[in-house]
């Protein structure tokens, strides 16, 4: 695996060479962007994306090459990204109580909210992402964005893989509340 191109590039960037952290930047930026965008907020999103190289400048030694480097970056960035959601909600310990609180166990064994009347606008949909509690959002994003498989959620996240499925039914269930009160609000509007 020493001569895998990620691990050469892993090795070239712990001995100093710039050009080789320049061209992971280059290279990894725009995903791991988009990620921290949609976990975050754009507001937040540029400086945790920094957030996210310097801490891999500095944990790269901790890099193997057991998995591909962008996959190391983006777990990487996923835990910068939950790092700051749990520290400024500082909710740490209740990531979906404001949730549980808000739907009924009605709403919850309904399974769904019918469709979302009107057109979504992208902003509605930013805001009602960005209203989810930390753990939902890292959920939803993680698998109805991202692709990742509940198992793999659980392995970035640790949690467990009900847990994952729990979080993604009250994320989307709360997207769509969210996302159908926004549209009727449009339509009221003379």
């Amino acid at each position: 695996m020493q001569g895998h191109p990620d691990t050469q590039l892993a090795e070239r960037c712990r001995t100093g060479d710039a050009s080789a952290f320049n061209e992971l930047y280059r290279t990894h930026a725009p995903r791991l962007f988009g990620l921290t965008c949609r976990m975050v907020g754009r507001s937040f999103a540029e400086d945790l994306l920094q957030d996210v190289f310097l801490t891999a400048h500095r944990k790269l030694d901790k890099y193997r090459g057991e998995s591909s480097l962008g996959t190391w970056l983006f777990r990487l960035a996923t835990n910068v990204c939950l790092d700051h959601l749990r520290s400024r909600s500082a909710k740490n310990a209740r990531l979906t109580s404001e949730f549980d609180e808000t739907v009924s166990p009605d709403e919850l064994a309904a399974g769904s909210a019918g469709p979302v009347a009107g057109v979504v606008d992208r902003l509605d949909l930013e805001r009602a992402l960005a209203d989810l509690p930390p753990g939902c959002r890292a959920v939803f994003v993680l698998h109805d964005v991202e692709g990742f498989e509940h198992r793999e959620i659980g392995e970035l996240l640790g949690i467990a893989d009900g847990t994952s499925k729990s979080q993604l039914h009250k994320a989307r269930l709360r997207l769509r509340r969210a996302l159908a009160a926004s549209g009727s609000r449009r339509n009221d509007r003379p």
